[in-house]
């Protein structure tokens, strides 16, 4: 009897914790996913205007994990979050929420109405087109510091794996190790979290697919389908 193919392992890059919280959920969905953060979110020294503001945009968690004393200056305002674990961060930190959107930042600042906003954010982040009427100041309050591959990393891929990207730095950076270590694309499959996160891992590829809906658990059944088709 011929034994079943084993299935390829679904490797995470994203820093902590919201590494542990996607390979945990894939465990639980009998995936072999295999913790590798390559970055470390690192506060950086920031200090809000003295202005009055209609709301904050938040596209991350790390906003409230990371922003320091400089946020309760600011807990006053409401917050307009991306996806539910930024609301609960900031909810946590001792803000209200006003809103809480879906598929990035820039679906909810298109429906924003006229005023004056703030948005937190890291370094690296999507430049946003507001719509007429509508003001945004941002402030940089934390940066994603990268890493090399580690050596098991290395080895990992180079016998074949789904790979998760939820950034474009996290694609840029991953690009980038691999043509560094010589490690070939055609064995690796890449499950992205928006279309710009895809374009931005070019070509050569064994397989690329972006999630349906720009959330984390659309992305990790995206990357569990690829898994096990594969």
């Amino acid at each position: 009897m011929t034994a079943p193919a084993k299935q390829l392992p679904l490797v995470v890059i994203r820093p902590e914790p919201g590494n542990h919280a996607t390979c945990t959920a894939a465990h639980e969905r009998g995936i072999e996913a295999l913790a590798f953060p390559l970055f470390t979110i690192e506060p950086l020294a920031w200090h809000p205007p003295h202005s009055s503001f209609d709301a904050i945009l938040a596209g991350s968690a790390n906003v409230f994990r990371h922003g320091g004393a400089a946020l309760d200056a600011l807990k006053a305002v409401p917050v307009i979050a991306v996806g539910e674990t930024t609301a609960a961060a900031a909810r946590a930190a001792g803000f209200t929420i006003r809103q809480i959107g879906e598929g990035g930042l820039q679906p909810v600042v298109a429906t924003l109405p006229p005023g004056r906003y703030i948005r937190i954010a890291g370094e690296d982040r999507v430049e946003l087109a507001p719509p007429a009427g509508v003001r945004i100041e941002t402030l940089v309050a934390y940066a994603a510091r990268r890493s090399p591959f580690p050596r098991a990393l290395a080895h990992v891929l180079g016998s074949g794996a789904v790979v998760l990207l939820h950034s474009g730095e996290a694609a840029r950076h991953f690009v980038t190790e691999c043509e560094r270590l010589g490690i070939s694309k055609q064995s690796l499959y890449l499950a992205c979290l928006a279309p710009r996160i895809a374009m931005m891992a070019g070509e050569g590829w064994a397989g690329v697919a972006t999630a349906s809906a720009r959330t984390d658990a659309m992305l990790l059944e995206l990357a569990i389908g690829m898994c096990q088709k594969v």
